[in-house]
């Protein structure tokens, strides 16, 4: 996989800026159990008060708050606190209770903890005589006085040691359970100031979900845009390692074709870059994100309960566990698909391709068992993966429930000790819940990855090919080309070959002249004209054009003196047309209507509807073997090169037709170099020069009427297909 992430060079900016909006999007998930909890804990708890400190007092809570205070002490909450005296318009709408009696506001709204502990400490001493603890104060709880004025009959080292006595005992069950206790103080002190504690609690809770609507919509576009980053660099990289490999092809010899057959480059252009393709959309939106967000969730987990974090590790690890047993089962069968796609892509290329070979052997039930095997085999193992994919929801769910309720059990224990509160208890849950997700994303790659990774192995087992064919360093220009054709003592065998297909051949093909080539089949006669273009590259000797050797020469600089008719006839869907100027676009009309006239194509183009605009169908099955071979050569005439090459181009041609051809041809390409591989004598019989091949040597070599006296294998051939008269 990492030879193919070099392709996501051109894409570096989009995955910064996804990987920036992941981190966003990552801590506004992030962010909503926090304000959940707030919701819970001070909206609807504490009735919207999230101060500890209050905002005022009043004039008897505060006298009987600073019994419990040294002179240090009241001379701080003083410095904090205005007096105000009753009937004072400016504060009365905000504290009712000024009607009636003075109050103290608060006028620093500055965080002090010194403040805070002093006025916890008395509040939680206050709140102890009010509900009749004075354990420690040798006062009769049970009088009928007013219990704070006798307090201060009393030492006021008495009452401060009573204060921190009690606020010590709170104070062991947490820091939360002092702070729920002031929290209450200051929630009932406001209830006598005649504070809407209602109201207050609207505003909170109205607040804190506006907020939360707006984290979560910054969230939402934040994974959208990651989403779109994500799927152009993706689709990108499939365009690109799509025509890179198309390129690659376009640039291979015969020996690199060799290689690789027709359906695995087609499986490889198309599905296994899709795999890639929606591996990396995943990639980009999971595999950054999921790490932020379980850290993320963690930390925060921690910062609620750092004591039930067990639980989310017992959760993690158990959910590791399944995934490890599914991602064994899985990883060898993921290896196994790609190679059954292969394979069926192979049958069913092979069985679309040889139809009519099928039917005309009458084997179609043969050809059906044949698929169905490959077919059930990898449906077998994609029936299999995916039951085992199955599996893992249930798995996931039954983790994620186990959790959750494993959570609420020890929760409530806490929440019932005051040693937590509801909302961080449903906080926490969530973080689990976000923790487990973000592993199960994790491992959801790490399955994945394996059928991803196995596609980008034979892609890059592609692009990495280094072919054998390449153009000259220093390249050499023809100036002035004539089209001569000179072999010297070449040789030449296939890639893994053990002998030769072509040995010690030597011959000179000059313009204006016909140069045929007749042998046996598997003679070397395909073969020796694959060396001219340089489809294949000879092995000890050279081939010569215009006595430059042709790997002197640049691939396009060579290939644009040549016209190349293939032994079968290859036709592109399009129309006739653009088949013929598929080599010249700069061919006119005029043109074009004489070299169709030269191949003999011009007589039935005529009798189609559209004539040149007729369309082809793809392979140009819409016309018969004969129609496609002219057509094949009235596009290489188009060209119009100064060599031809034609490829046993007339064995669909009927006697007359391929006379009619060859006549015409000869004084449209009076100039050009012709090199003519034939079956038929009759073909071969007019051309200045005559090579027969024979195991790949030259056994002979002349015109038609030598070769007759001094080549015996051309006699045999000449013979099989003509009679004395005929070859006279």
């Amino acid at each position: 996989m990492l030879k193919i992430m070099k392709y996501l060079k051109p894409y570096t900016l989009y995955l910064i800026l996804a990987i920036a909006l992941l981190y966003i999007q990552a801590m506004t998930n992030l962010a909503l159990p926090d304000y959940m909890s707030d919701i819970v804990n001070v909206g609807i708890q504490q009735s919207g008060i999230e101060d500890t400190l209050p905002k005022a007092l009043s004039n008897t809570t505060m006298k009987r708050l600073f019994m419990f205070m040294d002179k240090a002490e009241k001379e701080l909450v003083l410095k904090n606190y205005a007096y105000i005296k009753k009937g004072s318009n400016e504060y009365i709408s905000q504290y009712p209770l000024l009607e009636k009696e003075d109050i103290y506001v608060r006028k620093n709204f500055s965080n002090d903890s010194n403040l805070e502990k002093i006025l916890a400490k008395s509040f939680i001493a206050v709140n102890a005589i009010e509900r009749g603890e004075t354990e420690g104060l040798k006062i009769n709880k049970n009088s009928k006085l007013d219990i704070f004025k006798l307090l201060i009959f009393l030492p006021l080292n008495q009452r401060i040691d009573f204060a921190n006595n009690i606020y010590e005992k709170i104070n062991i069950l947490g820091d939360e359970m002092v702070k729920q206790s002031l929290i209450q103080s200051v929630k009932t002190e406001y209830e006598k100031l005649g504070i809407d504690l209602y109201n207050s609690q609207k505003k909170y809770i109205l607040k804190t979900g506006v907020w939360m609507l707006l984290v979560t919509l910054i969230g939402v576009i934040s994974a959208i845009i990651v989403g779109l980053l994500g799927s152009k660099t993706a689709a990108g990289l499939a365009k690109d390692l799509r025509k890179k490999i198309f390129s690659k092809v376009e640039n291979f010899s015969g020996e690199e074709m060799d290689k690789f057959s027709t359906a695995s480059l087609i499986t490889r252009t198309t599905n296994d870059i899709t795999q890639i393709q929606n591996l990396m959309v995943i990639l980009i939106r999971i595999v950054f994100y999921a790490p932020i967000l379980a850290v993320g969730g963690l930390i925060r987990a921690l910062d609620k309960s750092p004591s039930m974090s067990w639980i989310i590790g017992v959760a993690v690890i158990s959910l590791l566990v399944f995934i490890g047993i599914i991602f064994a089962f899985a990883l060898p069968k993921f290896k196994l698909i790609q190679k059954l796609v292969d394979k069926l892509n192979l049958v069913s290329r092979e069985s679309l391709t040889g139809m009519m070979v099928i039917r005309a052997f009458n084997t179609q039930e043969r050809e059906k068992k044949r698929f169905d095997e490959v077919n059930k085999e990898l449906t077998k193992t994609n029936l299999f993966v995916n039951r085992l994919m199955a599996f893992l929801m249930p798995a996931m769910l039954f983790v994620m429930n186990g959790t959750m309720l494993l959570i609420v059990w020890v929760g409530t224990h806490k929440i019932d000790n005051f040693n937590l509160q509801v909302g961080d208890m449903m906080a926490f849950i969530q973080y689990a819940m976000q923790i487990i997700f973000s592993f199960l994303m994790m491992a959801m790659i790490f399955i994945l990855f394996p059928r991803a990774s196995v596609s980008a192995s034979r892609v890059a087992e592609v692009l990495e090919v280094e072919p054998t064919i390449v153009d000259p360093e220093k390249p050499k220009n023809i100036k002035k080309p004539n089209g001569k054709i000179e072999f010297k003592n070449v040789y030449f065998k296939y890639p893994g070959g053990e002998d030769y297909a072509l040995k010690n051949i030597t011959f000179t093909a000059m313009p204006g002249q016909t140069t045929a080539i007749i042998g046996s089949t598997g003679s070397g006669k395909s073969t020796l004209i694959n060396l001219i273009p340089r489809f294949y590259d000879v092995d000890k000797g050279q081939v010569l054009i215009d006595d430059i050797d042709v790997r002197e020469l640049t691939q396009n600089e060579l290939r644009k003196y040549i016209g190349y008719v293939p032994q079968k006839s290859v036709l592109f869907s399009g129309t006739i047309e653009s088949n013929i100027k598929y080599g010249n676009e700069n061919l006119t009309d005029e043109e074009m209507e004489k070299v169709a006239d030269v191949s003999e194509s011009l007589e039935f183009i005529n009798k189609l509807p559209k004539r040149f605009k007729e369309e082809v169908s793809q392979e140009g099955k819409n016309f018969s073997g004969g129609q496609k071979q002219r057509l094949s050569i009235a596009r290489a005439l188009a060209k119009k090169p100064k060599i031809l090459i034609f490829d046993d181009s007339f064995s669909a041609l009927d006697f007359k037709t391929d006379l009619s051809v060859r006549k015409k041809m000869k004084e449209y390409t009076k100039n050009s170099t012709i090199i003519i591989v034939a079956q038929r004598i009759s073909t071969i019989m007019n051309a200045e020069q005559i090579i027969v091949l024979d195991e790949g040597e030259i056994v002979g070599k002349g015109t038609h009427e030598e070769l007759m006296k001094t080549c015996s294998t051309y006699r045999e051939i000449a013979y099989s297909q003509l009679s004395e008269e005929e070859l006279a």
